[in-house]
């Protein structure tokens, strides 16, 4: 039987808006809207989407970083919210994050040394050797030696600063990596030896990944199943094979065409290019692809789609597949 070791159940985010006049309303903008989805220990579910559809957000928030609205969270059964101080902080051990700028979370007047050993000094009874040990051993893993133990961040390139980062997510032994845009930062050729890197490394320590990208090639590369988010929505959930197969949603469809590697020529012109997304009309009522879709229908104005599977494991949410 599979294990899930993080169910995110109608997550919701709204930020409020400022207001134009005194005594007016609070409106409210919602960045993520009832998403729901679960992660099978040991695999990687990749949440691919543009930038502003809430992927980021949806991070920050499994990893307490931001406050979620409304729905729940769950981590091997355990609810983030629990007020339970020993569950709480085996769950913050247990989920760790790989930001997509590694320069801004190092502190430039620290060595990587200090910065590796940090989240033992807050989590672990260790002496210094045992603290050093354990971050020159880490640092052998992502592909350094121990002179790296006193270099600065200045002094690495931003594929080696990246591996860093990595590093650190690794200190803890955690069993969920969060990683948001891990390679979007770096040259095409340093990508490629990163995302070795972790597949590598998730072998290794029978890791989860919550994999976070724009790129869909990328994500396709190191997922298992993949959500393609779109203005706070998932709106289609497959496995990779499936999406890439057979991509039901218009948006899913159109981010694909975009991909060179992805389609032939032939396949590709089968699909209509996008407006901008600053372009569309939000309707809360209908669907919120509706202003950029090349197949929109009456309906789709008018009523919200619901997510149904169209085959097994393959969910969309579009009116094309409601009859």
């Amino acid at each position: 039987m599979c294990e899930k070791i993080l169910e995110v159940k109608h997550l919701s985010k709204s930020y409020p808006l400022p207001k134009k006049k005194l005594l007016q309303k609070t409106r409210e903008k919602s960045v993520i809207m009832d998403i729901s989805f679960d992660i099978t220990k040991g695999e990687t579910f990749g949440l691919v989407g543009e930038s502003g559809c809430g992927k980021s957000t949806t991070a920050k928030i499994i990893t307490q970083l931001v406050k979620k609205g409304r729905g729940e969270i769950l981590f091997e059964g355990k609810n983030l919210e629990t007020r339970e101080r020993q569950v709480q902080n085996n769950i913050k051990r247990n989920i760790q994050m790989i930001f997509q700028d590694p320069f801004g979370v190092l502190n430039p007047r620290k060595t990587i040394g200090w910065f590796l050993e940090e989240p033992l000094r807050i989590h672990e009874d260790l002496t210094a050797a045992e603290r050093r040990a354990r971050v020159l051993k880490i640092l052998s893993e992502v592909g350094f030696d121990e002179h790296y133990y006193d270099r600065y961040p200045h002094e690495l390139s931003g594929g080696q600063r990246q591996r860093v980062s990595i590093a650190c997510a690794l200190m803890l032994n955690p069993k969920l990596i969060i990683a948001d845009e891990p390679v979007s930062a770096l040259d095409v050729s340093v990508q490629s030896s990163v995302l070795n890197l972790m597949k590598d490394l998730q072998k290794k320590y029978a890791l989860t990944y919550l994999f976070i990208s724009h790129d869909l090639n990328v994500v396709a590369y190191m997922s298992d199943w993949i959500g393609v988010m779109y203005l706070g929505e998932i709106v289609e959930f497959a496995t990779v094979d499936a999406i890439f197969d057979q991509p039901l949603h218009p948006y899913t469809q159109s981010l694909m065409a975009s991909m060179p590697s992805v389609y032939g020529d032939k396949k590709k012109e089968k699909v209509q290019s996008l407006g901008e997304i600053g372009e569309v009309v939000l309707n809360a009522d209908g669907c919120p692809f509706y202003g950029r879709c090349p197949k929109g229908k009456t309906i789709c104005k008018m009523q919200k789609p619901i997510n149904k599977a169209v085959y097994e494991s393959h969910f969309v949410s579009c009116h094309l597949y409601s009859e």
